[in-house]
C-alpha cells in the first residue's frame, strides 16, 4: 500500500502529471476569505464562485457538513470544496473542524478522484483556521483515500 507523500510547497501548484485534485476544507457559513482559500483564489477564481453559489443555493442542493463540491479550473486540475467546519469560530463547543465531516467528505472525494484517475493533493486539511489536528486528520486521510489505491501529496507551504 502507498503513502502519503509529504512535501515542502504551494498546494496550488501540484508537479505531477495527469489529472489533479487539490482539496481544501470549507465552513459551513459561506465564508471565505482566510487561509488557503485566498491562495486559490489568488490562482482561480471559480472555487470561491461556485462555493458561494452553492452555499446561497443550500436550500435545495447538498451543501453543508460532509458534503463535496468539484469544481475544473483548467483541463487536468480540479478543486475539491470539502465542507468539514461548523463556523469559523473557536467557542464554548470547541474548535470549528467536525472530523466525522471531513470523514465523509474525503470518501466522496476519493469517488470523484477514481472517476476522474486524478492524484489528490491537499494542506494538512483541517488543521489552520478550523483549529484541528494531524494527528486525527491523517488517518481519515489514509483510509479513505490511500487504502484506495490513490496517490496524495500533503503540502506544507514554507521554507
Amino acid at each position: 500500500m502507498s503513502e502519503i507523500r509529504y512535501v515542502r510547497g504551494d498546494a496550488t501548484v501540484p508537479s505531477i502529471k495527469g489529472v489533479k485534485l487539490i482539496a481544501h476544507v470549507c465552513n459551513d457559513i459561506g465564508g471565505w476569505g482566510k487561509g488557503f482559500v485566498l491562495a486559490l483564489s489568488r490562482r482561480w477564481p471559480e472555487p470561491e464562485a461556485a462555493y458561494r453559489a452553492w452555499h446561497r443555493g443550500r436550500a435545495g442542493n447538498d451543501f453543508g457538513l460532509g458534503a463535496a463540491q468539484f469544481v475544473q479550473v483548467e483541463p487536468y486540475v480540479w478543486v475539491a470544496n470539502l465542507v468539514g467546519q461548523r463556523g469559523i469560530r473557536t467557542g464554548s463547543k470547541g474548535v470549528p473542524v467536525r472530523y466525522e465531516a471531513i470523514d465523509a467528505a474525503l470518501g466522496l472525494l476519493a469517488d470523484k478522484a477514481v472517476e476522474l484517475g486524478a492524484s489528490v493533493h491537499m494542506p494538512r486539511i483541517g488543521c489552520g483556521l478550523a483549529g484541528g489536528t494531524w494527528a486525527r486528520v491523517e488517518p481519515l486521510v489514509t483510509e479513505r483515500l490511500v487504502r484506495r489505491g490513490l496517490s496524495v501529496t500533503v503540502y506544507d507551504h514554507g521554507g
